[in-house]
């Protein structure tokens, strides 16, 4: 980033921090060498997405992190707050419903799968070496059900525990940074009169971005996390009282039903509270959200593991002519899960519909369906992996047979909604090809179609054409960027649709495709039988290839720093769906950079340019809304290959879109934006209706050179979305824009130390790829 080799660390930890190189560490104190030329230091923040490698573990936590972004993504809202409160509400509930999800499947594997049938099958038990003090063959304490449920709930119990540590763990380390005080913003300092949006339209005055506490929702997360916890033991203590619930209500034994029957209506009335707890509270974000409630995340996972004791203990209880058989009666459960899902994603489409249409914005992605699009594809993830686990682990423990398909099984393997719902993945994949294949033919058609104007664009009288058809497939395969949304809506709506047929499929036969489909035609059988083989694999396959690149990750920084590229926009945003969701890094990037330019122009009475490349632009102009208004006034904006508009203006419209971009161009007092149109992320801030001078520079020549000059004797690389600092023009319009902070902010003066400050200076962001 500082094109030096020899850098020192000013200020910051191993996690992130700001750098200079070495002959600039105290250029403060010799404002003679830089009269002439800034002072340019680098924040790099990689260590916060792809640092140690147990960072490669929140691959599995993929889901939690997409219904998040679905939080982030509703439409831009005026004068409508029920219907915003109700879109954060309807996420939530999404949100809950996968904490529930995961744990019912860790459920079904250690539970059911485990304890319940292979340990009460002597044919899989006895396979099974470290299944043996559970076998009912052996006759042992342990060999009752009930008892054997009690001690494989340990598994899922673990898990939950875990996923609660890991959030209060990273919510110290990540997310609980503040800004330097006295360099927190005021809504106050910003224009409360809209400005002029694109047609004349009226903008919103303070963008949420600007709001003190946006960065700082301790509340909310403490909340969530309690009763995501709560919900987890919640579950696990269902799966182990139901089942002797529903012995001790078919027979008559030594334990009395009404035992069972109180303690599922204490289960039931704890989960109520869990829903209150979800659905009370959202973010606060005018001020920070520092306040505990500590009774409720005190009691509320302690009084949810407490019944789970007493429902182990219940379950435990002698019942010496209990027989495991079969399997638990799971399909309810996924069934409701499944059905819930559903429901809330159509009902979110709606509520987002209803925002979108009372402020239609023409670059929003989707019409505004964009968050219910992305709630349904974390419902998909969340499903593929629950699914792959469990049918991973009875293939494993059937050993040659197939689960659910009769004689051959040993055991009868995982409910059978599971198995319908891995049929439906290859007629998906079939699906989607529809889509990608029509993306391959316009691609190649735009591509021909841009061949001749970048002959003229070089102004070649004699071009290759095997170079003008390089440059332009690679111009044409960077605006696939825009055509994303409209593969991927359809998609997850057809996802949804077959996903419900899943569901009235295995609730209307109670088998799984396989055998629901016997005795219907040779044709259709053997259809059947090969979507549920492939779907399976497929399933299966997609678990271990999440594994596999968790795995890769963990023991290759390469590979760690390519998941933390992904992890740079997935964990950009704050956890205010999901609290076990891998963690926010801007809340700590975004509190770093802003303390570090006040702190700085406070110090010096500097100038101060404010780079950033891909994601470290969007960072960039989150820190400058975060500043007061006397500090930005000191402070200009330089960004390329940003995504700031084309990816988060069009994703993220009701915090990157249209309004909120004027109203961050007429707080800071000078911004350029560099693009490509071989960049496949980064483009144009889209701000050419402003008055004053155009915010975009583009498109910058990509290659710069054609073909073999004298000054350039070899073929000159397409930089695409790297080495923008290689093009003349960055140079350019970053003393461009110190000229024109020039007439407005007055020369450095002397600092704290007594000495005279630099005359400017550049800081730059960059991802951590």
């Amino acid at each position: 980033m500082l094109d030096d080799p020899r850098t020192v660390r000013v200020t910051g930890d191993a996690t992130a921090a700001i750098y200079r190189r070495a002959e600039d560490t105290h250029a403060e104190q010799h404002p003679e060498r830089y009269r002439d030329r800034p002072i340019p230091e680098a924040y790099c923040w990689s260590n916060l997405t792809s640092g140690n490698s147990s960072r490669a573990l929140w691959l599995l936590l993929l889901p939690f992190m997409v219904v998040n972004l679905a939080h982030w993504m509703r439409p831009t809202a005026r004068s409508r707050t029920r219907a915003v409160r109700l879109y954060g509400v309807l996420v939530r509930l999404v949100a809950l419903s996968l904490t529930v999800l995961l744990t019912a499947a860790a459920c079904e594997v250690a539970l059911d799968l485990a304890a319940w049938q292979c340990a009460g099958v002597p044919a899989c038990s006895n396979q099974r070496s470290w299944l043996g003090f559970l076998s009912t063959a052996q006759g042992g304490w342990w060999s009752q059900p009930g008892r054997r449920l009690a001690l494989a709930a340990v598994v899922p119990t673990a898990l939950v525990a875990l996923l609660w540590f890991l959030s209060n763990r990273t919510w110290s380390a990540y997310e609980s940074q503040r800004t330097l005080t006295g360099s927190a913003p005021d809504e106050d300092t910003y224009d409360p009169t809209p400005g002029p949006g694109p047609g004349g339209t009226a903008q919103p005055g303070a963008p949420a971005l600007a709001r003190p506490g946006f960065w700082y929702g301790r509340r909310l997360v403490a909340r969530l996390r309690a009763a995501h916890t709560a919900a987890g033991f919640l579950t696990v203590a269902a799966s182990v009282a139901g089942a002797a619930a529903r012995h001790d209500r078919a027979v008559t034994g030594p334990v009395p039903a009404f035992a069972g029957a109180l303690i599922e209506a204490a289960l039931v009335l704890c989960a109520l509270v869990v829903l209150w707890v979800v659905c009370r509270r959202g973010r606060s974000e005018r001020r920070l959200d520092n306040v505990l409630d500590r009774a409720l995340i005190t009691y509320l996972p302690g009084v949810a593991i407490g019944l789970l004791v007493l429902a182990a203990g219940y379950a435990a209880w002698s019942r010496p002519g209990w027989v495991s058989s079969g399997s638990l009666p799971g399909d309810p459960a996924f069934s409701f899960l499944a059905v819930s899902q559903g429901t809330l994603v159509v009902v979110l489409a709606a509520v987002s519909l209803g925002l979108y249409r009372r402020s239609p914005e023409d670059r929003t992605v989707l019409y505004g369906l964009g968050g219910p699009v992305v709630a349904m594809l974390a419902c998909a993830l969340g499903g593929v992996m629950s699914g792959g686990v469990s049918q991973r682990v009875a293939d494993w423990l059937d050993g040659p047979g197939t689960p659910g398909m009769g004689k051959s099984s040993v055991i009868p393997g995982p409910p059978v909604l599971l198995s319908w719902q891995a049929s439906v993945i290859p007629v998906l994949l079939v699906l989607l090809a529809v889509p990608a294949l029509v993306l391959l033919v316009r691609t190649w058609l735009a591509a021909r179609a841009l061949e001749p104007g970048i002959d003229r664009e070089y102004a070649q009288e004699e071009p290759e054409p095997a170079r003008t058809r390089k440059i332009a497939r690679v111009r044409a395969a960077a605006a696939l960027t825009d055509s994303v949304a409209w593969m991927l809506g359809p998609v997850c709506g057809a996802a949804l649709l077959l996903g419900a047929g899943a569901v009235f499929g295995a609730w209307l036969s109670g088998e799984v495709p396989g055998l629901a489909m016997k005795g219907s035609g040779a044709f259709l059988e053997s259809v059947a039988q090969a979507a549920q083989s492939t779907g399976s694999w497929m399933v299966g396959l997609g678990f271990i290839l999440f594994v596999t690149c968790g795995r890769r990750a963990y023991r290759d920084a390469s590979a760690r720093r390519t998941i933390g590229i992904l992890w740079d926009v997935g964990t950009f945003w704050p956890r205010a769906a999901h609290p076990f969701a891998p963690p926010c890094y801007a809340e700590r990037a975004v509190p770093d950079l802003a303390s570090r330019m006040s702190g700085w122009t406070g110090l010096t009475h500097g100038r101060l340019v404010i780079s950033g490349h891909s994601q470290g632009s969007v960072l960039a102009a989150a820190a400058v809304w975060q500043l007061p208004a006397h500090t930005r006034s000191r402070v200009a904006l330089l960004t390329y290959g940003s995504p700031i508009e084309r990816l988060y203006g069009r994703w993220f419209p009701a915090y990157f879109g249209t309004g909120p971009l004027h109203v961050l161009h007429r707080s800071v007092h000078c911004w350029r934006n560099l693009w490509r149109a071989t960049d496949p992320i980064g483009g144009r801030v889209r701000l050419d209706d402003v008055p004053g001078p155009e915010v975009d520079r583009g498109p910058l020549k990509d290659p710069l050179v054609y073909g073999r000059t004298p000054e350039h004797p070899l073929p000159e690389a397409i930089l695409g979305h790297g080495d923008y600092q290689a093009d003349p023009v960055f140079a350019q319009e970053r003393a461009t824009l110190l000229e024109r902070l020039e007439p407005v902010v007055p020369r450095q003066t002397a600092g704290t130390d007594g000495a005279e400050a630099a005359q400017g200076q550049g800081s730059s962001g960059k991802s951590s790829g």
